[in-house]
């Protein structure tokens, strides 16, 4: 334990009073070895905000309140964006600094991704076709056979280093949950179901994604936040999970907006689903965890 923590003040690195970048692994993330590529920075067109792709060493951003509103609670924040790349500031880092604002200990996760086109041209053509684009370059320009997933091992790694340092953030063991959009929502619910009980999460936030796929939800199952508009298709399955989470027994809470689309994260579309944070920061309010 004296020696984990050593190893992350060792590999922290401050970003002003309040903001430190913490790896998740000693080295080469386990699994990912053999990457010898960089990662990359970019904005989003539409939104002008701020993006991730090739992400090779997975971290946590951490956002730390004030130590008069601190409430002790810790929230990971998984950002989204198809296993390819992050929507780092819409789903990351701007629900981070509403959060903080509350009291809340924020944790950004830049887990690992599948790699994308290098040049910059060749991708702009990916994220223009994304979706066909993935499965065309697949074993093209060092791109995996097959689509890797290690955001789910970072996920549960990063509920462990919280949980293991929450003293040093001012954090109650037993008030430490995570929200994942899209992607990330994946990240969350893999953490649910394979994290060990005793570093269960104590809340769990899955804005548009996050499927069991067949799975049983596990006994030690958090309670449940679930968000997503009508108007999406790739979160159809939203209200399957608030069935199974009920029918183990298990508390959950769903919200379905008529309008809104996917991957809406903290970018204004002057609808009602702007307010969704909102409806996320009520229910940690009320909820038994």
């Amino acid at each position: 334990m004296k020696y984990f923590l050593l190893v992350a003040m060792f590999f922290s690195v401050t970003l002003g009073n309040s903001q430190e970048i913490m790896r998740l692994y000693e080295g080469k993330a386990p699994g990912s070895e053999n990457w010898d590529y960089q990662e990359i920075e970019f904005y989003n067109s539409g939104t002008n905000t701020r993006m991730l792709r090739n992400v090779v060493d997975p971290t946590l951003e951490v956002y730390v309140p004030d130590e008069l509103i601190s409430n002790g609670t810790a929230v990971i924040i998984c950002p989204g964006g198809g296993n390819v790349w992050l929507s780092y500031e819409s789903e990351g880092t701007a629900v981070a600094e509403w959060l903080v604002k509350k009291g809340f200990t924020a944790f950004v996760l830049k887990y690992r991704l599948n790699k994308t086109p290098i040049d910059k041209s060749e991708f702009n053509e990916f994220w223009n076709n994304f979706g066909r684009s993935l499965k065309k370059e697949k074993g093209k320009k060092g791109i995996p056979e097959k689509p890797v997933f290690y955001g789910g091992d970072d996920g549960i790694k990063a509920v462990q280093y919280v949980r293991e340092n929450c003293k040093s953030f001012g954090v109650d063991p037993n008030k430490i949950g995570m929200i994942g959009f899209s992607a990330g929502a994946g990240v969350t619910m893999h953490t649910i179901l394979n994290v060990s009980p005793e570093d269960q999460l104590n809340f769990a936030g899955l804005i548009y994604g996050g499927w069991l796929n067949d799975t049983e939800v596990p006994a030690s199952a958090p309670p449940v936040f679930i968000l997503c508009a009508a108007d999406d298709f790739i979160a159809v399955n939203s209200p399957d999970v608030f069935k199974a989470w009920r029918q183990a027994g298990k508390s959950a809470e769903l919200h379905v907006y008529s309008r809104g689309g996917h991957g809406f994260g903290m970018d204004k579309k002057n609808l009602p689903v702007d307010g969704w944070i909102n409806r996320f920061y009520e229910w940690i309010e009320v909820v038994s965890f």
